[in-house]
Parts: C-alpha cells; structure tokens; sequence
C-alpha cells in the first residue's frame, strides 16, 4: 500500500492508496446477435427486448451488454418504438 502526505507541517494528512480487487479472468463479451446471425431484430419481441433494459428502465450499454455498436443502434431504436406503442415501460 502506497502513502502519500499533503500539507504542511501539523496539518499533514496521510493518504493511503486501496489496492485494486482482482476480478479475476475477464471474459470477453459477444454480440448476441453476431453470434447466432439472426436475420432481423423485432420491435414486437419483447422478452428479448427486455433483456437491454435495467430494472430501472435505462438502455444498458454496449460494454454491459456486450452488442457490436451496429445492433447496440439497432436495439436502442427498437425499445424507442416499443415504449412509443406501449409495448415496453419507460420506467419499472
């Protein structure tokens, strides 16, 4: 552990650096739908809509999800529509 002071005189204080946790072995993610080379994406399947969302109704990202940018669009455009028809909330 690292330690740093910052000050003058009494009015040092002691920084101390935490050590990173190790994670363990990262696992590179994949575009689902790359993977499986599904055709096209539907605006009326919602399970699978559902799946992009957090449980507070944001879009996840592409690093969480794990989607090219290509079909990360394609996905954001899709829950746009389905929330416009009231088929998906905005918020849970």
């Amino acid at each position: 552990m690292k330690v740093k002071t910052r000050g003058f005189g009494k009015d040092k204080k002691i920084i101390k650096k935490k050590k990173k946790d190790a994670l363990g072995p990262v696992r590179k993610r994949f575009c689902r739908f790359c993977a499986d080379k599904l055709g096209s994406i539907d605006y009326k399947d919602i399970k699978r809509l559902e799946v992009f969302i957090t449980e507070k109704g944001k879009i996840n990202a592409s690093r969480f999800s794990g989607n090219c940018a290509k079909h990360q669009r394609r996905i954001r455009e899709l829950i746009n529509k389905a929330r416009f028809l009231s088929l998906l909330p905005y918020t849970r």
